[in-house]
């Protein structure tokens, strides 16, 4: 046998131990391990030199390290038939056995479909890898790299608070989280920010422009009602994915990766949220500087914290295993502190053709606790007709006016 390691995706931490524990682990047992760099982009072109052999000596200790030893690209075998094609020859020719891919959703189905093409001549293991913890895996269980990303998060929005208060300020911070808002979610309640949006709240629909900033400028009044003219706003980027297109050419030029995702990084829904939350502000002769900052390329390559160390090598270990003991086409999880295989079936949206995405669920006790502790308007808010006017008086409208405009912004999720 000889096992092949590449990954695909977006950095985060924990990859190279899982490298390290896979490799490690194989080598014990007999088993040459191939490392694969920058992901399917050179398989994809028959290029079969962008390797290294990986040894226990070359990965040693490996598992303190951010980043990743053989690099990562989002290269897209899935696209065209041929490319697919293709990858599966560039294995075959470097007399790969077993393939352990390390990745997010679009490299699990990459993963899943070259296993579903070798059809048993190569097997195929997949271990999940996204700080957006979006995967489905069992319930409680997280993405590794995830508990990394949200501690280095929480420390970053720490020292905004403080300096927001320090010097009267609001921070919007955009976190990652394409399609899920697990990482705002999990940094913001962490840090006690002010508030946090997330994708999921809005359940699907189209979300205009002007939503969102009524409920910064909701929440803002409703600070400064408290004595407060500072505050920290974390926004999971994912929001952008359901802006109405209107609204979504504000953000400048669209471009997509190769897997058809809009390229949240390249949009500045923080820098236009400060504007048009600005320009709301003034009309009401409110001064109120704001800041926004993203977040993300920061915590993708830090130093994994000791959970996601532990986590990775137990995950790098079970994958090699599921490989020395003849398993394919499965992705690997870790339940009640056992392994268990998800096998690719198991995995894909029978609607969308696609892995499943984990989103937050906020019917339970734990996005509604989060929801409990935001400064936000809230419907006893417009119920309470001293706040209303309060409110009113602060932005210079009427009280008829502040339950027009706000009205959608405090019914209850």
């Amino acid at each position: 046998m000889k096992f092949a390691i590449l990954v695909g995706g977006g950095p985060a931490p924990g990859i190279n131990s899982v490298i390290e524990a896979a490799t490690i682990r194989s080598r014990l047992c007999g088993v040459e391990v191939l490392g694969i760099e920058d992901g399917f982009q050179w398989l994809m072109k028959s290029d079969l030199s962008h390797t290294q052999p990986l040894t226990r000596e070359t990965v040693s200790h490996l598992h303190f390290r951010g980043g990743s030893l053989l690099r990562t690209s989002r290269a897209n075998p899935t696209k065209r038939p041929q490319d697919l094609s293709t990858t599966l020859t560039s294995l075959q020719k470097l007399n790969v056995t077993g393939l352990i891919t390390i990745g997010g959703d679009d490299t699990a189905f990459s993963a899943l479909k070259l296993a579903e093409l070798a059809n048993g001549r190569l097997h195929v293991v997949h271990v999940p890898k996204t700080i957006d913890n979006d995967l489905c895996l069992p319930h409680g269980m997280p993405t590794f790299g995830f508990q990394t990303a949200r501690h280095m998060g929480v420390e970053l929005v720490k020292n905004l608070m403080i300096d927001a208060h320090t010097t009267s300020r609001w921070y919007f911070v955009v976190t990652m989280g394409r399609k899920a808002g697990h990482l705002a979610l999990g940094i913001g309640k962490a840090a006690g920010a002010t508030l946090t949006l997330i994708p999921e709240e809005f359940k699907g629909a189209t979300l205009k422009l002007g939503h969102l900033t009524n409920i910064l400028v909701g929440a803002m009044t409703k600070r400064l009602i408290q004595g407060r003219s500072d505050g920290v706003a974390v926004l999971a980027e994912g929001l952008s994915e359901f802006l109405d297109q209107d609204d979504l050419a504000l953000l400048g030029g669209v471009e997509r990766d190769e897997h058809g995702n809009i390229r949240l990084a390249e949009l500045d829904i923080g820098k236009v949220l400060k504007e048009t939350v600005t320009q709301k502000l003034k009309h009401s002769e409110i001064k109120i500087t704001i800041v926004f900052k993203n977040i993300g390329y920061e915590l993708r390559c830090a130093d994994p914290i000791p959970f996601d160390m532990e986590y990775t090598r137990d995950l790098g270990y079970c994958a090699a295993q599921f490989l020395l003991d003849g398993g394919n086409g499965a992705m690997v999880s870790i339940v009640n502190g056992r392994f268990t295989p998800l096998p690719f079936e198991d995995i894909v949206d029978s609607t969308t053709g696609r892995t499943r995405v984990r989103m937050v669920d906020i019917e339970s006790e734990s996005y509604k606790i989060a929801r409990a502790y935001m400064a936000r308007l809230e419907a006893e808010d417009l119920a309470n007709k001293e706040n209303v006017s309060q409110y009113a008086e602060i932005l210079n409208m009427t009280p008829d006016q502040f339950r027009s405009t706000f009205a959608t912004v405090a019914n209850p999720t």
